[in-house]
């Protein structure tokens, strides 16, 4: 099967590249995989188009870090929503006030009968012109001053008035785009998705929809995708087509992901087909069949024809552009349904491939599938990495995907040849899953090594005492365990790293020195299938995925399955491919506080971090940590990039739920991230005490 296909570049090309760059140059300050801007903006949810997650700023260091204090806290704006009443007045009143009467009016209406909830606040902001832009998890969106933390404006577009948004009972929204016509800035807008499955277009300035954008401002994502149909639901009572992701913007295109539903037990879901938008107009520039039509490149790896009926494979997280090529690169995810394949045989493109598009016209370029028949959930969980890297003497502008099976895949990003080898090598294939037949073969890369631990075997399992491994064999007994792409079976196969695995935060990438750092977390999964009754549908025999937390492997007073670290943070040096440092995050205090282990002398253990990403300065390495801080509190941390030791820490008033930045405005630095820790979640900003 081949996984890679380059369209061939000619002059004609190159120079509407080059023009498409140098028109973005002029409409906004959008950088290119360089770091964020050096006047101290943060105009993309990475900083950049390439997802560095680094900003040149250096007036926050290792000597002064520890002296971060709070400059400003705002109070997420969905504390107070409003609602379209019968006569088509407005109400606007305290969100639980708002989702109680919603629930009255269509007691159905809210996944598992729960009304939206208002905490999981993930969004980074942008800072463009002294302003933060960030939406909210009933996504409303909002500008704040970027000094003071007062609100400059809050648009609410009411989606939560249809109903729970796909894959969540806690709604999110990562973050919004924004582009602007020119250096003069006269027309600036700001692109958001909501969780009823529109695109948004607000006018930066003051927050009203952009009349000449689409219908008054939106467009409908669900038009012209098979079988999305506006209201339709998944098997839990969530919307099946959702957006909670950010949109990328350059030039005059904007491009949006989407979430379709993973909980679901059939393939008849939407495609995730991916489409370029005209940023003024809304018109639909491009459409790219992320599973191939009829006679498309792709659309013979998929038997049996199910290419016509298989839904999902497209992107729900974050995207990277290189505006030099004029290319965008989309990390996209599985096929529905996530853990079952036998009635879509084949390796089934472009599902689980790093895809590279023309951004002006939609054509591949060239694409990677790293998972082939997907059947873990291992869908591409962040935006690839852009990074000019030397490799033995040879310059290579790259590409680097890391995954939730922790690989990092390290491509030329122009032509899609690897940077190392990429060794296809047999895998597990027996199961006794009726109708499934798992691919032969899977993609392993030579360099860099995993960031992660993959599988499962006796010798991974914890041992921090004898009586501690017996009981944790015991545990395991029941259930299959084997190599990385063991199958599924009916017995329940333990799969390492589990589908939550993957940090959405992404990696972050310093482009001076050439360092890649990824944070991970050691988790697993246990997906349970039944026996299809007589007659029924063999993909029907996945059972549902909120029940199956409950029949996993589990040790008494909540001791680890395995050994430690169950966080870290790795640095992997990409001129070389080697792992530099790999430290545990955090010292694992709820783990080791536990009966059986607080009298042992441990390591680090790690554990002490969400999957939220880290932000790069000139001199640190920041994340942040869910413990170590004051009563052990969550805390700021800043690394030395060098080495991976703590340098200081900064107590949060909340645990971090989203991945923090960092810009600059009248003359000061200031980090900022969203954090929790009450019924209202709060967006806050770390500076230097005033004077210093």
């Amino acid at each position: 099967m081949q996984r890679r296909f380059r369209i061939a570049r000619g002059v004609g090309r190159l120079a509407i590249h080059l023009a498409v760059a140098l028109a973005a140059t002029a409409a906004g300050p959008a950088a290119a995989q360089h770091g964020a801007p050096a006047n101290g903006e943060w105009p993309t949810y990475g900083g950049d188009l390439g997802s560095t997650k680094y900003s040149p700023l250096d007036q926050i260091d290792r000597d002064n870090f520890g002296d971060l204090e709070i400059a400003w806290r705002w109070r997420s704006a969905d504390a107070v929503l409003s609602l379209t009443m019968p006569d088509g007045s407005e109400w606007r009143a305290d969100s639980r006030l708002i989702f109680a009467e919603l629930n009255r009016r269509d007691p159905e209406r809210w996944r598992d009968g729960l009304p939206p909830t208002i905490t999981n606040f993930k969004a980074t902001p942008l800072m463009v012109g002294d302003r933060l832009f960030i939406n909210m998890p009933t996504s409303a969106a909002a500008a704040i001053d970027a000094r003071t933390g007062e609100t400059l404006w809050v648009y609410n577009p009411k989606s939560y008035e249809e109903g729970t948004t796909t894959m969540s009972a806690r709604w999110n929204q990562r973050g919004v785009a924004y582009w602007s016509n020119g250096p003069d800035r006269s027309d600036e807008r700001i692109f958001f998705g909501t969780g009823n499955g529109y695109l948004v277009c607000v006018d930066a300035k003051n927050g009203r929809p952009c009349a000449d954008f689409g219908d008054g401002g939106r467009l409908d994502l669900m038009e012209g995708i098979p079988r999305a149909a506006r209201g339709a639901r998944d098997w839990l009572n969530a919307l099946l087509y959702s957006v909670q992701s950010p949109p990328i913007v350059f030039g005059d295109t904007v491009v949006t992901p989407m979430s379709i539903s993973s909980y679901n037990i059939r393939r008849e879901m939407p495609p995730g087909w991916m489409r370029g938008f005209d940023a003024r107009s809304g018109r639909t520039r491009w459409t790219f069949h992320t599973i191939p039509q009829g006679d498309e490149f792709g659309n013979d790896t998929w038997g049996g024809d199910s290419w016509r009926e298989t839904g999902k494979v497209g992107v729900w997280t974050m995207m990277s552009i290189d505006p030099e090529l004029g290319y965008i690169y989309l990390p996209l995810n599985t096929a529905a349904p996530d853990y079952y394949g036998g009635h879509r045989p084949g390796a089934n493109l472009f599902a689980e491939s790093l895809v590279a598009l023309d951004l002006e016209t939609g054509e591949r370029v060239w694409h990677f599938q790293v998972v082939h028949h997907g059947l873990w959930d291992y869908d591409l969980p962040a935006a690839p990495n852009l990074i000019d890297i030397t490799v033995d003497g040879r310059r290579i502008e790259a590409v680097a995907q890391i995954t939730k099976q922790g690989f990092t895949f390290v491509f030329d990003r122009a032509t899609g040849e690897p940077v190392w080898p990429i060794e296809e090598r047999p895998v597990p294939t027996d199961t006794d899953i009726e109708g499934e037949t798992p691919w032969p073969t899977q993609p392993f890369p030579t360099r860099p090594a995993p960031f992660d631990y993959q599988g499962v075997a006796i010798d991974d399992l914890v041992d921090f005492t004898p009586e501690i491994r017996q009981m944790a064999i015991e545990a395991v007994a029941p259930y299959r365990i084997g190599p990385l792409y063991t199958p599924h079976s009916l017995r329940g196969t333990i799969v390492r790293p589990g589908f939550s695995a993957g940090s959405w935060g992404g990696a972050a990438v310093d482009p001076e020195t050439g360092m890649l750092y990824v944070p991970s977390g050691n988790r697993y999964t246990v997906k349970h299938f039944r026996a299809p009754a007589p007659g029924e549908d063999a993909s029907l025999a996945v059972l549902e995925a909120r029940g199956a937390a409950a029949h996993r492997p589990q040790l008494p007073q909540g001791l680890p399955l395995f050994k430690p670290p169950y966080s870290r943070m790795t640095a992997i040096d990409m001129h070389t491919g080697e792992h530099r440092w790999m430290r545990p995050l955090g010292d694992g205090n709820r783990i080791r506080n536990l009966p059986l282990l607080r009298d042992l002398d441990l390591p680090p253990l790690g554990g002490d971090s969400g999957r939220i990403g880290s932000v790069l300065t000139k001199t640190l390495l920041i994340h942040a940590l869910t413990a170590g801080g004051t009563g052990d509190g969550p805390r700021l941390v800043a690394f030395d990039k060098a080495t991976g030791e703590e340098i200081a820490s900064v107590d949060l008033p909340g645990g971090a739920i989203g991945t923090p930045m960092t810009y600059l405005s009248g003359g000061r630095q200031y980090i900022a991230l969203t954090v929790g820790g009450g019924r209202v979640p709060e967006l806050i900003a770390l500076a230097l005490p005033a004077g210093d």
